[in-house]
């Protein structure tokens, strides 16, 4: 099992001293007495605390260089993110290093522990689906390193956030079903732990209130974000007794899914049965029939974490920011009755 690395914290509890003054006597500040500055650095040595420990290392210098935490990187909402990222740091001198955590947390805790922040200006952060705490986060914090979050945020973490959104956007596709005439609408959505999937619910029940039409706890189910998992859901919803007529889905992949579920029973997309999804991935025009989304703001949410936390490397300290951009609806075949 991998060990894991000593933090600013187990220093600060060796020595009974605060972290603050940990991590101050770590950049050699002034305010930190030479005598203290020693007791840490010897401390770190002997922890094996994971920056570079010479006395010319400890002063954190530009690396120009960002890391990227994201849960994966072969659909087209996190390609397209990361390529507005790209563009922003390639126009500023910087460059991008990526860390896959295959949407686990433990993976995402393992690279948060073992980053090399040493060699790393600031991170930009899109958490897993099932990330449970934010302890590693809070130690990179104190640690004094830059991040902005996107996409998936922490709800209960001071950081500076970059979202679409999520309420509106699943309030708007909620809505399109019911003009279009279905009358029972189902949700299959994500985690529940996540605000992302907090909001899309929360817009969901919001039409639904507003135009009097019945919820349904059991057309709520709540599972993961791929394709697989939108097969299944759909496949549990259609075998009630007394199964929705139409489904808003968390995101397109699952979408797509719910669309593969219909077809194996013969159901006919638009006509009996409507889907609409939450992306705007480029698939959802090459399926037959075509489908149905809000088209969200992929690129200009990477563009715009990367220029927040550039900024704040320019000119810090600033106070946090968070930035909501809508996402569009896109009516296709899907909801056509």
């Amino acid at each position: 099992m991998k060990k894991r690395q000593a933090t600013i914290k187990d220093i600060a509890k060796a020595l009974k001293i605060s972290v603050s003054t940990v991590s101050r006597a770590l950049r050699d500040t002034y305010d930190v007495s030479q005598q203290t500055r020693a007791l840490v650095l010897q401390k770190a040595e002997e922890l094996r605390y994971r920056p570079n420990l010479n006395a010319t290392g400890l002063v954190k210098r530009s690396t120009r260089k960002l890391g990227v935490v994201i849960p994966v990187i072969t659909n087209y909402y996190y390609a397209t993110v990361i390529t507005g990222m790209k563009d922003v740091a390639r126009e500023n001198g910087y460059s991008l290093l990526l860390y896959i955590t295959d949407d686990h947390f433990q993976e995402e805790r393992e690279i948060l522990r073992s980053l090399p922040t040493h060699s790393l200006d600031g991170l930009l952060i899109c958490l897993s689906s099932n990330t449970s705490d934010y302890g590693e986060l809070f130690e990179l914090q104190q640690e004094d390193m830059p991040m902005v979050f996107f996409d998936r945020v922490p709800t209960e973490f001071a950081s500076s956030k970059v979202v679409q959104d999520d309420l509106n956007g699943a309030y708007e596709a909620t809505r399109h079903l019911i003009k279009m005439g279905y009358r029972r609408i189902a949700h299959i959505t994500g985690s529940a732990n996540l605000q992302l999937t907090q909001k899309r619910l929360e817009g969901y029940r919001k039409a639904l209130d507003e135009f009097g039409m019945e919820f349904n706890p059991d057309w709520v189910i709540h599972s993961g974000f791929s394709q697989d998992y939108g097969q299944d859901d759909t496949e549990k919803l259609l075998s009630l007794p007394y199964p929705p007529d139409a489904l808003f889905a968390v995101n397109d992949r699952k979408a797509v899914g719910a669309l593969l579920a219909c077809k194996k029973r013969g159901i006919r997309i638009g006509p009996e049965f409507g889907v609409i999804g939450f992306t705007g991935d480029p698939v959802g025009e090459l399926i037959t029939p075509t489908l149905s989304t809000i088209v969200e703001p992929a690129y200009e949410i990477g563009r715009i974490s990367c220029e927040l936390l550039i900024k704040y490397l320019k000119k810090k300290p600033l106070h946090n920011e968070e930035v909501m951009l809508q996402g569009t609806l896109m009516a296709r075949e899907s909801t056509q009755r």
